[in-house]
């Protein structure tokens, strides 16, 4: 408890610090979200109504405040769930843009990167277990020159053989266009069929990482002596493979599993250009495009509270895992 209280309190920490700097990256940078709104109106509509810079102004709550007045505003918003207008879907609130893309997201970055993970640590422990075999030989290099690739491009190559080529998959959007989105059991089915190919390249490209890490740590632990106890006591080589060497094996892929997520948070946005999928990835590139600074701050912190969160969690988990940790 003591351990996971003082990595709570750093995590409230660096909480606060992507909090200050989400809030000053946007005022810092030239223009305002008034800027980009603006841009989009025609001369037109400008010139037929001289006081709407002044009205868009007080409605979009674009003030010119000095940062120090401005931030204990910044901090309300958040902890009432406020964060203002989007100008790229204006007038809708940011909240209801993000609500909207969020789910997608989540479903796929979340299912996609659990199969990655264990995915990757099976084959890892199988191909460091039988050194020389099929698994050792085939899998483990196919996978890891599979993640040897950006993100990107291996999206482009499984759109145009899986996709155009073979017709295997739907490369466009998150569901059918005529299938009316809610909870029923035709949106579902699209849906689900629409997201396998981008988690296919999500599991692409980050499941060579924790195998090769899982094998090379397993190789080293199958050589500790309570393993060769537990092959002396004549216990099956299954049960000695995953509860004795893999279980103490997977502790530290485990710790690379918050780090390899930011990574991928990070790719969720070219993944969801190149799939025109409308998740928070694509929503964050169109809002950093039209200067939308309201939403770009709201997807921001969203992705640095997963990312923490992540890592928070994996903390749990090593606690859970390791003895060591739990009596120091």
């Amino acid at each position: 408890m003591r351990f996971l209280l003082r990595r709570l309190g750093f995590y409230a920490i660096a909480l606060w610090g992507a909090v200050t700097l989400n809030f000053l990256l946007p005022r810092l940078a030239p223009g305002s979200p008034l800027d980009g709104l603006m841009s989009r109106l025609p001369p037109s509509q400008l010139a037929s109504n001289p006081n709407m810079v002044e009205n868009l102004r007080a409605y979009l709550d674009v003030q010119q405040q000095p940062l120090w007045k401005a931030y204990p505003g910044y901090l309300k918003q958040i902890f009432t769930g406020d964060f203002g207008i989007s100008t790229s879907n204006f007038p809708a609130p940011v909240s209801d843009v993000v609500a909207k893309s969020l789910p997608y997201s989540i479903f796929l970055v979340g299912t996609a990167f659990i199969l990655a993970f264990c995915l990757g640590t099976v084959i890892g422990m199988i191909a460091a277990w039988r050194r020389g075999g099929v698994v050792d030989n085939v899998l483990t290099p196919t996978f890891v020159s599979l993640g040897a690739f950006p993100a990107f491009f291996t999206s482009l190559v499984v759109v145009y053989f899986l996709g155009l080529k073979l017709g295997w998959f739907p490369i466009q959007h998150a569901y059918d266009l005529d299938t009316e989105p809610g909870l029923n059991s035709a949106f579902l089915t699209s849906a689900f069929r629409h997201s396998q190919l981008p988690i296919l390249v999500i599991i692409f490209v980050y499941a060579g990482a924790w195998l090769l890490n899982m094998r090379n740590v397993m190789i080293n632990t199958i050589e500790e002596d309570y393993v060769s106890m537990a092959h002396a006591k004549g216990l099956r080589d299954r049960r000695v493979m995953t509860r004795y060497a893999g279980r103490n094996a997977v502790l530290p892929p485990l710790t690379g599993f918050a780090a390899l997520f930011g990574s991928a948070v990070g790719g969720l946005i070219f993944i969801e250009y190149v799939f025109s999928y409308p998740g928070a990835g694509l929503t964050l590139q169109q809002a950093a495009l039209g200067s939308d600074y309201p939403l770009t701050q709201a997807l921001l912190l969203f992705f640095s509270v997963c990312v923490l969160v992540a890592n928070f969690v994996m903390d749990v988990l090593y606690v859970i895992l390791d003895p060591r940790v739990r009596s120091a």
